[in-house]
């Protein structure tokens, strides 16, 4: 049990935090739209660590002007909480913020056990409930289970490069020499740094980095799934990094580090549950293949330079196609749509994203940073070629870095547009 004065001196600190907050001034994100702020359901926000979960929720509720009580859960004074505590919380809450709010914001509630009974109890009384959790104790199969369809949930990642302008104050509209050459400035810097929104402002870019990933493997998988060989996670975290928008070759990787496929296998799926990692599956009828050779995603490009042991940094190819496969995310997401690429056999080059509605193929997507060359822009699209004949959709886009205009290739109409202009949406 914890002390309701150690509760109460915790929340009050955090109040008084909260208080010097400027909502007006920050990032409007995209996520803000999906909140149903009236909602008689849970909101559950949920994303990588540090990618501004708090902060949107927080701008939310302040920008519609009601009172609300806030506790952050992730405080060291507030370790091993244990579910009976969380009634001393809701007093204490009442205490600081009054009996009279309908709103309570709960902040990185994920690691007390039985949090889900609180939250119930909570919507049965009409209170409107924020949660935000940054590991797999919050992901789609358990909020199903834990809080039975009564919630709305957001998946949040670190900025996206509109975002990243907005603020940093990059001008992207406009047809000028300045304004274009602005604009292709902050995309290098985005693809190299990231979109973490803290990380912004700080010149210890690689340090910032490194407290991320360890806080990341410490608190959101050791501690919860009672790790003994921290050291391999590490490792295997690293080694996806650096491998990103590759397949994920299990038995390479415990031949490497001398552990079993079992365990790698394990280990990954933990990096996928605390959102350092996506798995992209391969596009085929059968399951096996799709979970066999699934390929690895980070959640951050700037996760690639920014660290110990980082051997990507020039490769910006990965890092765009990376950066792609995020902002598919985010807009395939609300839809319900799914993502895969698409390889017909070993051998055969792959399309890089099928974007499917249920079973069928509604959009090709190939990334190539580069397509100057003939032997370059004839392998792409090519590949394109194939994968729509063999899928049935003729909706193909090349993302290049600088190129837009529209080509036909062998019947086929292929949209090509810069990477800039396609994740500005323009």
């Amino acid at each position: 049990m914890i002390e309701e004065k150690t509760i109460i001196q915790v929340l009050a600190e955090q109040k008084e935090y909260v208080e010097g907050y400027h909502p007006e001034k920050w990032v409007k994100r995209r996520e803000e739209q999906l909140f149903e702020f009236d909602s008689p359901l849970a909101q559950v926000v949920i994303g990588v660590r540090r990618s501004g979960k708090s902060t949107l929720c927080h701008k939310i509720l302040l920008g519609h002007n009601v009172k609300y009580g806030y506790a952050n859960f992730d405080d060291d004074r507030l370790a091993n909480m244990q579910v009976e505590d969380l009634n001393t919380v809701l007093s204490c809450i009442y205490q600081i913020y009054g009996v009279d709010i309908k709103y309570i914001f709960l902040d990185e509630i994920q690691d007390v056990d039985g949090w889900h009974l609180f939250v119930n109890r909570l919507l049965r009384t009409n209170l409107h409930v924020v949660v935000t959790g940054s590991n797999a104790k919050l992901l789609s199969g358990e909020l199903a289970t834990h809080l039975t369809g009564r919630y709305n949930e957001i998946h949040l990642f670190p900025f996206s490069f509109r975002e990243y302008c907005e603020y940093h104050n990059i001008q992207t509209n406009g047809l000028t020499t300045k304004v274009e050459a602005e604009t292709k400035r902050a995309f290098m810097e985005y693809i190299t740094n990231g979109g973490f929104p803290e990380l912004q402002n700080i010149r210890n870019k690689r340090g910032y980095v490194q407290s991320l990933l360890e806080a990341i493997v410490t608190k959101d998988i050791q501690q919860r799934f009672k790790i003994r060989n921290v050291d391999v996670l590490r490792k295997i975290a690293n080694h996806l990094i650096n491998n990103a928008c590759q397949e994920v070759n299990y038995g390479n990787i415990a031949i490497l580090l001398g552990t079993t496929d079992q365990t790698v296998k394990k280990y990954v799926d933990y990096l996928r549950q605390a959102f350092l990692i996506q798995l992209l599956c391969k596009h085929s009828f059968k399951s096996k293949e799709r979970i066999r050779n699934a390929k690895a995603y980070i959640v951050d490009p700037g996760l690639q330079n920014n660290r110990e042991n980082s051997f990507a940094a020039e490769n910006i190819g990965w890092r765009l196609e990376n950066v792609v496969y995020t902002e598919l995310l985010r807009r395939c997401s609300n839809d319900f749509l799914d993502i895969y690429y698409y390889k017909a056999s070993p051998r055969s080059k792959e399309v890089d994203f099928v974007v499917c509605n249920q079973d069928k193929a509604v959009e090709l997507i190939q990334v190539a940073y580069d397509i100057d060359s003939d032997k370059t822009f004839n392998r792409e699209t090519s590949s394109l070629v194939k994968a729509s004949k063999a899928l049935h959709c003729d909706n193909l886009t090349l993302i290049a870095f600088t190129q837009t205009r529209d080509v036909e290739i062998d019947g086929k109409q292929i949209k090509i547009v810069s990477a800039i202009n396609w994740l500005l949406n323009i």
